[in-house]
């Protein structure tokens, strides 16, 4: 998904747009995670860059693109350009020191 999202459009109420904005980020997101992963991959990562033109636009992680699109809308922006292309990821192994993180045992 490369798109410039425009948040003032005429005839319709900002706060509905970008919900509509919003819940299109999630769906195709949820869309490209339901396809099937290639041999040897272990999930679906994606490379995602956002700023309010495509060519400012900087590398992001996927969990902090809400908080950007939120900030843009307090600033008062009018439009923000997200992009967001999937590719398979496979989970690296962790080594015999590491272990996973426990919670602490109650008395």
């Amino acid at each position: 998904m490369r798109k410039t999202f425009q948040l003032q459009v005429e005839g319709k109420h900002p706060d509905r747009l970008l919900e509509a904005i919003k819940h299109e980020i999630r769906k195709y997101i949820k869309r490209e995670r339901r396809r099937v992963l290639p041999e040897g991959t272990d999930f679906w990562d994606f490379d995602c860059k956002f700023g309010t033109s495509a060519e400012t636009a900087e590398a992001v992680h996927l969990s902090a693109i809400t908080g950007l699109i939120d900030g843009v809308v307090k600033e008062a922006g009018k439009q923000f350009y997200v992009e967001i292309l999937a590719k398979p990821g496979k989970r690296a192994p962790r080594s015999a020191g590491e272990r996973a993180e426990e919670p602490p045992e109650e008395d």
